[in-house]
């Protein structure tokens, strides 16, 4: 089982949160939020809860990969599914076991100060293009 959607990079993304990372639907943002590593994400909460209810267990890989040959290819980040996830506009990935319904994922292996300096000065320009792929682990 597979999910995609897309995001886009802003030049307030930090990617600096030491136990979560965020994509939002929010065209803007400023530096406080230093989790966020995309905006203008395109992901629908129907099609998250149909990918959920379908999962066969709660392991997923969240991959991110950039649209352009001069950042990283791609980041896979390890994590478990939060069954309970439920919001429309934001979605968290975060390392504890905190679970709220803004959080997909919880006990993740990665957060956002944790990605690759490549892929987050490419994730600081505006409208840099990433694919986020979720999926869930056998």
């Amino acid at each position: 089982m597979i999910y995609k959607f897309s995001a886009f990079g802003h030049p307030n993304i930090l990617a600096a949160h030491k136990t979560t990372l965020e994509f939002t639907k929010d065209e803007d943002v400023t530096s406080k939020g230093n989790c966020i590593i995309g905006v203008k994400s395109d992901f629908a909460l129907e099609k998250i809860k149909d990918f959920i209810k379908n999962c066969k267990n709660r392991k997923i890989a969240i991959i991110i990969k950039a649209a352009s040959k001069n950042a990283i290819s791609s980041e896979k980040i390890n994590a478990e599914i939060n069954p309970n996830f439920n919001h429309d506009k934001e979605l968290v990935i975060r390392k504890t076991d905190f679970v709220s319904e803004r959080t997909l994922g919880i006990k993740a292996n990665k957060a956002a100060f944790e990605l690759e300096k490549g892929l987050i000065d490419y994730l600081k320009e505006r409208n840099s293009k990433i694919t986020v792929i979720i999926e869930n682990k056998p």
